[in-house]
């Protein structure tokens, strides 16, 4: 098979995933229409990847959440719906063109009240956060630039709590992380950056999922702090 096939099939067991487990959505469909209109790049969670992080927020208890990198809010929808009545959900955006559009998606979903949108860096941002005492969150789900990915996940963990999920995207990178022709890719590079301190970190569990889909062949990592 070749790779062009074997990517059309993932697209459709996609598809026919979400077809049987999530079905349409008006909410989340016009966020993906209204980025793409936008011009924002098309690097969403795909449909089952929102729902995974949408479960696992719900399956424990989750009412503060951190987001690194809201792009338009798409993930951000998905997570905020997994918050109980006064649970709220920080997230974190670089680009106010692309924080503006998440607001327009969030409140098109009805989540405004939900959900805090801060603008700038987010190595700036995530110091702020702890002198307000913005934390424990319960949850941090870190989806932006791949090379600070270890330097957002010590942040999380400074903000987490025993017992709180930290899930890093983009993990796998189409093999990247282990691909020496790859080696000076400053994506892979930061896997491998988050790797190597999620390993040197006694005070998580952790491990990793590789997924194909309609976005390629990548994975997450998945690190529980420990009691």
């Amino acid at each position: 098979m070749s790779s062009q096939d074997q990517s059309q099939r993932w697209n459709t067991v996609d598809a026919y995933l979400a077809e049987r487990l999530i079905g349409a959505d008006a909410e989340l469909d016009s966020a993906l229409a209204a980025n793409a209109a936008a011009g924002l790049p098309a690097i969403d969670v795909s449909p089952p990847q929102g729902k995974l992080l949408h479960l696992l927020a719900r399956s424990i208890g989750a009412r503060r959440i951190l987001e690194v990198g809201a792009l338009g809010g798409y993930s951000t929808i998905w997570l905020a719906r997994a918050l109980p009545e006064g649970g709220r959900l920080v997230t974190l955006e670089l680009e106010q063109k692309h924080a503006d559009v998440a607001a327009a998606n969030l409140a098109r979903a009805g989540l405004t009240e939900r959900v805090d949108i801060r603008v700038g860096p987010a190595l700036d941002t995530l110091p702020k956060l702890a002198a307000e005492a913005a934390g424990p969150f319960d949850l941090a789900f870190i989806d932006a630039d791949k090379p600070n990915n270890a330097n957002y996940f010590a942040w999380a963990l400074k903000l987490a709590r025993p017992g709180s999920l930290i899930i890093v995207d983009n993990v796998v990178r189409d093999g990247a992380i282990v691909d020496p022709a790859k080696a000076e890719d400053p994506g892979a590079i930061g896997a491998r950056a988050l790797f190597d301190a999620i390993a040197a970190e006694p005070r998580v569990t952790a491990t990793a999922v590789q997924t194909v889909g309609s976005k390629g062949w990548d994975g997450f990592a998945i690190a529980l702090v420990n009691g």
